[in-house]
């Protein structure tokens, strides 16, 4: 007996999942589960995390979204008004992959209001590569279903249908809710009556059926609300948690293919990620120097008769060495462009700092005038900054006055394009020692890892405290 779970919120569906990347995939290796899938919130954030850890747990990884999608337009004040309605997308190739990428960015880029959304229109221009499920009772066709209007749910299905074929199922889900034991028997009818494929899901949003509180307190944290609050969002079930394949079985057992499916549509999925290699971009070099390599070590060797008037064979021999070490792992090209950036920054008056780091100990660095710092002079290691052995992206830390980075980045996105450059994202997490505090009257403080009380509030004297075990 085996099952695959295709619907599963990952703490990359910010302070509302907390399955950790790492240990869900090891939970399916566990549970003798083939494959496994991410399925966030809108976004792909955990993409890459997700993919590298089921391939090196060797198990196959399912990459997808619970996209938000509206009928109306994305950019119009009427759309704003549209209901948002869950939709599940699967990558089943690398066209799937790459129209996921371009379906998420643009529901951050033109459809974001309160969430980023997709529509109809869009999802039909990049649909190729996916597989597509109804999603939960927040999908279309449950909460059409729930609302009596039935032929209006057809014309949805027969739509989605006609998009994605074979690719499209209905999906199923008992976590003991009373909208789901209302509208289910109907999904399950209307599936039937439409020879649309049925697929069975658990909402997954925690780990284990214990760790139930632990989420309700990681909503309280995204809401901002006291777990006392009547009125605070909660899901009122304590089933969202990563079921075991014997578990899912009991669930319609009437209906088993639905629980087969899930296994076929992972054998559907055939995505290959490539991390083998770096994409850096080229530099345009003088017609001389073709090759990048060769144009930094003539910049290298003209800025050593400056900085090293006296270059004996320390110096050469270093030189030497960092280019051997940088031609080897394929980074020529990295430094030029740093070396351009930075140059560029001072040509602008932009300060720029002298350098920390491990990149302090590069002398390619020192004689680009990337870092100001003589690595011979302080006896600082290269192998600190690149590793022969390990092959690894340079990190070099580089300081840019605070008031006109704009500059800086104006330049980059200009010289490179704009579809080129990005700035990345840094992710808080909530540790052992991290500290949630909600405000006002008997407030929790609350924290992943540890135990705290209901904070004595000095103006409404003890409150007896409700004890909150969260999940590190």
């Amino acid at each position: 007996m085996s099952f695959v779970h295709l619907h599963n919120h990952t703490q990359y569906s910010l302070l509302d999942g907390a399955c950790r990347v790492d240990r869900m995939v090891k939970l399916a290796v566990e549970m003798g589960m083939p494959a496994v899938a991410i399925t966030d919130h809108g976004n792909m954030f955990g993409a890459v995390d997700f993919y590298k850890s089921a391939k090196k747990a060797g198990i196959k990884p399912i990459i997808g979204i619970e996209a938000y999608i509206i009928n109306g337009e994305l950019e119009s004040e009427a759309g704003k008004n549209d209901t948002r309605y869950h939709l599940i997308l699967l990558a089943q190739n690398l066209k799937g992959y790459q129209n996921l990428m371009k379906l998420s960015s643009v529901s951050y880029i033109k459809g974001f209001y309160y969430k980023p959304r997709i529509n109809k229109a869009l999802l039909a221009e990049h649909s190729e590569g996916l597989i597509c499920l109804s999603a939960c009772v927040k999908g279309e066709i449950p909460a059409l279903l729930l609302n009596g209007r039935v032929n209006q749910a057809k014309e949805t299905v027969q739509w989605y249908k006609e998009l994605f074929g074979d690719r499209y199922y209905l999906e199923i889900q008992n976590h003991q809710l009373d909208m789901e034991k209302a509208v289910m028997p109907k999904v399950i009818e209307l599936a039937k009556e439409m020879d649309v494929p049925l697929v069975l899901t658990n909402d997954c949003h925690y780990l284990h059926q214990e760790d139930h509180e632990a989420h309700d307190i990681l909503l309280c944290i995204q809401t901002g609300k006291l777990l006392n609050d009547p009125g605070r969002m909660r899901y009122n079930t304590t089933q969202l948690y990563f079921k075991s394949p014997e578990e899912m079985s009991r669930i319609f057992p009437e209906v088993p293919e639905a629980y087969n499916n899930t296994l076929k549509i992972a054998e559907r999925i055939d995505l290959e990620l490539n991390y083998d290699h770096f994409l850096l971009p080229k530099l345009d070099t003088p017609t001389e120097f073709p090759e990048m390599g060769d144009w930094l070590k003539h910049l290298c060797y003209e800025a050593a008769k400056i900085k090293y008037p006296q270059m004996g064979e320390e110096v050469t021999e270093r030189i030497e060495y960092e280019l051997g070490v940088i031609k080897r792992m394929g980074f020529e090209g990295y430094f030029l462009v740093v070396k351009d950036i930075i140059d560029n920054a001072r040509l602008q008056d932009v300060p720029v700092g002298p350098g920390r780091g491990s990149a302090a100990g590069s002398i390619i660095a020192y004689l680009m005038d990337i870092t100001k710092i003589d690595p011979l002079k302080y006896g600082l290691l290269f192998e600190r900054f690149l590793n022969p052995d390990r092959i690894s992206m340079p990190d070099i830390d580089i300081d840019f006055c605070a008031q006109r980075r704009g500059k800086v980045i104006d330049y980059i996105v200009q010289k490179f394009n704009r579809e080129s450059v990005t700035q990345i994202i840094t992710y808080g997490t909530l540790g052992a020692k991290k500290r949630d505090q909600g405000r006002g009257p008997g407030a929790l403080r609350l924290g992943f890892g540890s135990q705290y009380h209901h904070q004595d509030h000095p103006r409404h004297g003890k409150e007896p405290g409700r004890r909150a075990q969260a999940i590190s």
